[in-house]
């Protein structure tokens, strides 16, 4: 695309966000260590030049209350994202992310809505133990109402995160934090990536590779060496875990 930037999976999300705070107002940004020094893995770094400080803040270690002030936002007209720094910590929020975003238009008969993104991070590293070493995707994926997307490329981070945003029911963003690192040119600016479906990452008659998240970088790797036997395969990288088509798979 005319005018894209090479730049890592955590600057594509950082541009996201950017531009979501800079295009609109209601967008308003929150959670545990956004403000922080790491600055979320490097994905909210000085995004408080973009959102006032009423728009961007910390919120105390209170996950069940931090979802809960999203989806009063919600109701109240704000886009919230909010990010937890691993998967675990939503699980002290699983009352107000099931029973009452995931619900809400639905148990509203369609008067509320409640667009909120929350954001979290999967992928082990730094020796933190069994409790923060999890991949919950399938929780999460579980649940009527919630939509749930787990992008891998710079690309897809930034344009499904915009779509994200503008989706009016919650969407929950799984993040392998090894995905972070990975290249790739992203276009500038305000654009959307489907948030409907599967993207297939290569083609081939031989045989299909259907991968989620890191394990789609695994699945590259094969593809590559299989090239080399004049083996041609079928690599779908899911990204969207829930609600599932099937389509393109089968």
């Amino acid at each position: 695309m005319t005018g894209s930037k090479l730049m890592t999976s955590a600057q594509a999300i950082n541009d996201a966000l950017r531009v979501l705070g800079e295009k609109d107002e209601n967008v308003i940004l929150f959670g545990e260590g956004i403000l922080d020094h790491s600055a979320f893995f490097g994905t909210t770094k000085n995004l408080e030049e973009v959102y006032e400080h009423e728009r961007i803040f910390e919120m105390p270690l209170s996950e069940n209350a931090l979802c809960g002030v999203a989806i009063g936002a919600a109701i109240a007209g704000k886009k919230s994202i909010i990010s937890f720094h691993r998967v675990e910590f939503a699980l002290l929020a699983l009352e107000q992310i099931i029973n009452n975003a995931a619900k809400m238009y639905y148990g509203s008969n369609g008067e509320h809505t409640c667009p909120i993104v929350i954001r979290l991070i999967v992928g082990r590293g730094w020796g933190q133990g069994p409790a923060h070493s999890q991949s919950l995707e399938t929780v999460f994926s579980s649940i009527p109402g919630l939509k749930v997307i787990a992008p891998v490329f710079p690309l897809d981070y930034k344009g499904m995160l915009i779509s994200a945003t503008e989706d009016l029911n919650p969407v929950v963003c799984i993040e392998h934090r090894w995905t972070h690192s990975l290249k790739g040119y992203v276009p500038p600016g305000y654009f959307k990536e489907n948030i409907n479906g599967p993207k297939r990452i290569s083609s081939g008659d031989h045989c299909t590779i259907v991968a989620t998240s890191y394990s789609v970088i695994e699945a590259l790797h094969a593809v590559e060496i299989l090239k080399g036997f004049e083996i041609f395969i079928d690599l779908i990288d899911i990204r969207v875990l829930n609600p599932l088509d099937e389509r393109i798979i089968v």
